[in-house]
């Protein structure tokens, strides 16, 4: 009970943080409207004749799952400032087990993420992407999904960085590459091989396609927007997020015990 009590005050604190960050939130909310509004919309009038598929729609699925991925990620990664303050030298001395930090800081920052994508979809509908919402209601159970993926994959990244400072060079480096080569704004199905190597390696990849399989379900343009059928990218997916967490909790717990 004593570790849900945590738990539970650790994601209810991250909750609370992003509505006090009003720069947060506005960062990541302009990366959508860029993708949706700007690019996708410019890319869309100059490329939609020779697409068999609507291409803002294709770009707005894609910053979904990119929006839940990133967001919970980042939010993890934020740890590492908080080793730096009083309140985390208050956490890391408590009587909580390191899985029971990290388990609250995913679960907290996978609901932030789901606020976040709330609002990209509130956006998107108001700009009127063509949307088919029965496609978008069978999506959304698989949401956490995603979330949990992004959340693991940034307790890997975090596990190995010492500070602050470190955090801001290096998530961004890792991070954003993925946009490109997970096709979250551009088909990746046919690339050369070096490029589609990088791509299949990339995780966001089969965060997207999950979101995208999902989405394009019985739907003629499916083939051309999809890389994998639901099951191999669901595997995939929950195989990343077990890997992912398994060896960053190892590491992050190792690490704070050595200090």
């Amino acid at each position: 009970m004593r570790n849900l009590n945590a738990i539970v005050a650790i994601a209810f604190r991250d909750i609370t943080k992003l509505f006090r960050d009003k720069t947060r939130i506005l960062a990541n909310f302009v990366f959508p409207v860029i993708f949706i509004g700007v690019l996708g919309g410019s890319l869309q009038s100059n490329l939609q004749e020779s697409l068999p598929y609507n291409f803002l729609t294709f770009v707005f699925t894609g910053v979904i799952a990119q929006t839940l991925f990133q967001s919970t990620a980042s939010g993890i990664i934020s740890l590492v400032e908080d080793r730096q303050n009083d309140f985390a030298q208050e956490l890391f001395v408590s009587p909580i087990p390191r899985h029971s930090i990290l388990i609250g800081k995913i679960f907290g920052e996978t609901i932030v993420s789901f606020i976040q994508v709330s609002m990209v979809i509130l956006f998107g509908v108001i700009i009127g992407v063509p949307l088919v919402f029965p496609a978008l209601m069978r999506v959304l159970p698989f949401f956490p999904v995603v979330a949990f993926m992004g959340g693991a994959f940034g307790v890997l990244v975090m596990s190995t960085l010492t500070n602050q400072k470190t955090a801001s060079q290096i998530f961004p480096f890792l991070i954003f590459p993925q946009f490109f080569l997970a096709g979250v704004f551009n088909p990746i199905k046919i690339l050369p091989t070096p490029i589609l190597i990088a791509s299949r390696a990339m995780p966001m990849t089969y965060a997207v396609d999950l979101v995208r399989s999902i989405y394009y379900a019985g739907s003629s343009e499916r083939e051309f927007v999809v890389l994998f059928n639901t099951q191999t990218n669901l595997s995939v997916v929950l195989g990343l997020f077990l890997v992912f967490l398994t060896l960053g909790t190892y590491l992050f717990v190792k690490n704070e015990k050595d200090k």
